[in-house]
């Protein structure tokens, strides 16, 4: 039976972070669903796309390949063969990801992709919308957020820890333009299910984090074993 973990939250607040650890912890499949749209808005780069060039962008996802592997302990995401998991975290994946996650039919494309991929499996799952769109069943939905100046001043210390240089006023500056882009998009906006729990990381460190995220998926898994009499604990 598959137990379904879904979290969602805006730019920054951790939702990586913490599906990744949570996610190795509790033996659930991580997909990183963020990751997935960077592969999407690189191609579109690459190709030198117009966001306004819907035909073009549609014949693209026909043919994009996007795979995750991995390599180590780490994730590693391939696009058309290429590594490019360092790629998809640059500047000018990170300034055009929200505006290509906004367009109906690269959504439609990376929802249908989600879940295929999520089918009959144990996951773990982060984005903006996959409590309220992608698995509104999820067995658990919690909305993970921070205040957007804690939110900027994680993602320097990733890019930092990358070797990606970017100054604090800009990175904000692209979490407070994502975060109404998000909010206020036509199509699978940014916003808690109301089943969710809110969780703020603010004030938290990754390890109070994951420990309150996993206190919350034992009691339900446990709940859904009684319900069902068939689940198996891992």
């Amino acid at each position: 039976m598959a137990f379904i973990v879904a979290i969602d939250g805006p730019a920054g607040s951790g939702k990586g972070t913490i599906t990744k650890t949570v996610g190795k912890k509790m033996n659930l499949i991580n997909i990183d669903t963020g990751a997935m749209y960077r592969c999407v808005t690189l191609q579109i780069i690459n190709e030198k796309i117009g966001l306004e060039e819907t035909k073009k962008i549609e014949k693209l996802l026909d043919e994009i390949d996007i795979e995750l592997k991995k390599i180590g302990d780490e994730d590693a995401f391939f696009l058309n063969g290429e590594d490019v998991t360092r790629k998809i975290r640059e500047q000018e994946v990170n300034s055009m990801v929200s505006q290509v996650s906004h367009i109906p039919c690269v959504r439609e494309k990376m929802v249908e992709l989600q879940r295929k991929i999520a089918q009959n499996k144990d996951v773990i799952m982060e984005g903006r919308d996959i409590g309220t769109n992608v698995f509104p069943n999820a067995d658990v939905k919690i909305y993970l957020d921070a205040s957007a100046e804690e939110r900027a001043k994680r993602r320097m210390k990733q890019n930092e820890e990358k070797g990606i240089v970017s100054s604090y006023d800009e990175i904000l500056a692209n979490i407070l333009f994502r975060d109404n882009n998000d909010k206020t998009s036509s199509v699978a906006p940014l916003k808690q299910a109301e089943d969710a729990i809110y969780v703020d990381t603010t004030s938290l460190n990754i390890e109070e984090v994951t420990e309150k995220i996993t206190k919350i998926i034992l009691e339900r898994r446990e709940k859904a074993e009684k319900t069902t009499g068939n689940y198996d604990e891992r």
